[in-house]
């Protein structure tokens, strides 16, 4: 893949700011196509329906606490799911705990970035994931 432009990216946050914050960090990265949940029951019902669409989403960027179904909830989910077990994932928490941390790497996270966040640090992340998952940036 060239570039970020070619990923379908789901961004799952229950607070909109941060929905939208994320997903203008995306759009200035040159991201477009972009599709939003505000948990992960919802967020897994639109990754259903995308894969069962022959569009998957390439990329998801959550967070980590939400109500209905968390973060890392719906990262494990992904991991054992025959179609989302490779895609790649960004969590995005506001815990820095050491066991919270290595939970999310023994689920198969590709990376996390602590809430507050600069610009530069989500950049980062995402580069790093992009990399390793598309061979690109």
């Amino acid at each position: 893949m060239a570039g970020y432009a070619e990923l379908r990216f789901l961004v799952v946050d229950d607070m909109l700011t941060m929905r939208k914050i994320i997903t203008q960090q995306l759009k200035g990265l040159g991201v477009t196509m972009i599709a939003e949940a505000n948990d992960g029951t919802v967020a897994w019902d639109n990754l259903e329906k995308a894969a069962a669409a022959g569009q998957p989403y390439h990329f998801i960027v959550s967070d980590w606490n939400m109500p209905e179904m968390k973060g890392i909830d719906l990262l494990k989910k992904c991991r054992a799911s025959s179609s989302y077990k490779d895609v790649a994932f960004l969590l995005v928490t506001a815990e820095a705990e050491a066991t919270q941390v290595k939970e999310a790497i023994v689920a198969g996270v590709d990376n996390y970035v602590i809430k507050p966040f600069t610009p530069q640090a989500f950049q980062e992340k995402l580069g790093a994931i992009f990399t390793k998952r598309f061979g690109g940036k």
